[in-house]
Formats: structure tokens, C-alpha cells, sequence
């Protein structure tokens, strides 16, 4: 597979797309501007960070109102981050079905170790599979050191 194809998964009328030319990233940049962890980011650092990415966007119809992205060697680790879902929308089950999406990504599958960090969603992230390495500091991984073995 191409690490450049484009991967959509659909649930009712909502899509979680890999699609850049479908990511709407200035309503990204004003979530994240706000957000406990990105606050005060600026546009062109958000900009970047997309770009060097292999992000996910999530759409009702044409909206983005969800995204994530994980920082990865595409081979052995990623870094899950900027994970949201407008508040609009969240209790109805779509931040569990964006990570079940990226965990199902074919990138993803084949990874080593995932890692991210968070103090907002333990609970969603532990459900998934992910354990905490330092609960302090809200690190958690998906550790797979036997996935080479076959």
C-alpha cells in the first residue's frame, strides 16, 4: 500500500477521511488555538504539523468536526495527537470510532509502539488499548514488541 492512499471509513452520515484536499485547516487551527493542550498555537505551526502528518479528519456531510493525527516513521512508531471532536457532537460515540478508524488504518496495524499523551480522555484511550506509562504526566502506549514474529 501506498503510504499516500486514501483511506475513508463511514458510519451513518459521518466519514473519517485521510483525504488532505478535504481538511479544513483553519477551522483546525481554531479548535486547536483554543484547546487545553495547543493554546495560542499559531496557523503555520498547525499548517506544518499537518503537512508532516498523516492526519484524520472527521465530516458530517461536508463539516469537519473531528480530527486527529499521527506523527509517524510509517514503519515501527507514531505519536497519536490533536485528537478532538467538536463539542457539538461529542457523547454520541465518534471520538471512539475515530481511533477505532486509525487504529484499522493499514500504517497503523503494523506499528511497534504508539504513544500519546493526554489528560482528557484516559478513560476512551484505555478502552482502546492503550496502557499508561506515567499517569502524572497522562503518557499512554500501545506496545506490540512480538508484532515482527510470525
Amino acid at each position: 500500500m501506498s503510504i499516500s492512499a486514501i483511506q475513508e471509513w463511514r458510519e451513518n452520515n459521518f466519514l473519517v477521511s485521510t483525504d488532505r484536499e478535504k481538511l479544513d485547516v483553519p477551522a483546525i487551527y481554531q479548535y486547536l488555538t483554543r484547546s487545553t493542550w495547543a493554546k495560542g498555537i499559531d496557523l503555520d505551526i498547525v499548517s506544518a504539523s499537518i503537512d508532516n502528518s498523516l492526519s484524520f479528519g472527521v465530516y458530517q456531510n461536508e463539516s469537519q468536526i473531528g480530527f486527529a493525527r499521527l506523527i509517524t516513521d510509517y514503519s515501527t512508531f507514531a505519536y497519536l495527537c490533536d485528537v478532538y471532536i467538536l463539542e457539538e457532537y461529542q457523547g454520541e460515540g465518534l471520538g471512539r470510532w475515530l481511533i477505532e478508524c486509525i487504529h484499522n488504518h493499514p500504517v497503523f496495524v503494523k506499528l511497534r509502539r504508539i504513544m500519546l499523551f493526554t489528560t482528557t480522555a484516559p478513560w476512551l484511550y484505555e478502552k482502546l488499548g492503550y496502557a499508561p506509562v506515567n499517569k502524572e504526566n497522562g503518557a499512554w502506549a500501545i506496545t506490540r514488541p512480538d508484532i515482527y514474529l510470525k
